[in-house]
């Protein structure tokens, strides 16, 4: 499992930090940008109808998170996505994939019967 603890958060609290960074649709398109190269800060805010001040405060609740460091230059502020956060979240996520993989296998199996039980000729 990967390290998540960080500044003295506990793992739920740097869960809770990061679910609650991805919740918005902003900022998952900001991370989406980030996945391709690192960007400067005005070329992550010229797709969006918003001040660069508000996508500067999107940038830093992904910075609490963990999900993107930004380097300063300057006035030149370059964000880049720090993926390794995005682990503990896939490995949260397994705990549940078994689960949903079964309950979706159950669910396929009965809709499959339900068929069969229909189409048999009388």
């Amino acid at each position: 499992m990967s390290r998540v603890k960080r500044k003295g958060l506990s793992r739920e609290d740097q869960l809770d930090r990061i679910f609650g960074a991805l919740a918005d649709r902003t900022r998952r398109r900001l991370l989406a940008r980030l996945a391709k190269r690192p960007a400067m800060v005005t070329e992550l805010a010229a797709p969006f109808d918003m001040s660069l001040p508000a996508v500067s405060r999107h940038i830093k609740v992904l910075e609490r998170a963990h999900l993107v460091e930004r380097a300063v230059d300057g006035r030149m502020h370059l964000c880049s996505l720090q993926p390794e956060p995005l682990k503990a979240v896939e490995a949260w996520l397994g705990r549940y994939r078994a689960f949903w993989t079964g309950t979706l296998d159950a669910l396929a199996r009965y809709v499959e019967d339900e068929q069969r039980i229909r189409h048999v000729p009388k």
